[in-house]
């Protein structure tokens, strides 16, 4: 299952644009995720509760690559960072995501 696309829309609308807020929530993934996203407001932390996968995040050195392989392993994404996951098979992660401002874009 893919992350919600209409997730963020959804947030501005019943939470006053997010401002202020952070978004903590848990999604099962089953493919790679079809866009790249980034978070204005501040670090997004992910961390890997089942399965595996790889974070994909565009630095100015170039995309550096994260596996998060065991539970419990975790990824900070720096803020204003693109992101993306490539999934093997399966995976399940916690999100702590400052939301206020959260672009995406197409892969």
């Amino acid at each position: 299952m893919a992350l919600d696309s209409g997730l963020y829309e959804k947030l501005d609308r019943d939470y006053a644009g997010f401002a202020g807020h952070t978004l903590i929530a848990m999604h099962h993934f089953t493919e790679n995720w079809p866009t790249w996203e980034r978070h204005p407001k501040g670090d997004e932390i992910v961390c890997l509760i089942s399965g595996s996968a790889e974070f994909v995040v565009r630095t100015t050195e170039g995309e550096q690559r994260v596996v998060l392989d065991s539970p419990g392993s975790f990824v900070v994404v720096p803020r204003n960072t693109w992101h993306t996951a490539h999934i093997a098979d399966a995976a399940t992660c916690l999100f702590f995501t400052p939301g206020e401002g959260t672009e995406n874009t197409d892969v």
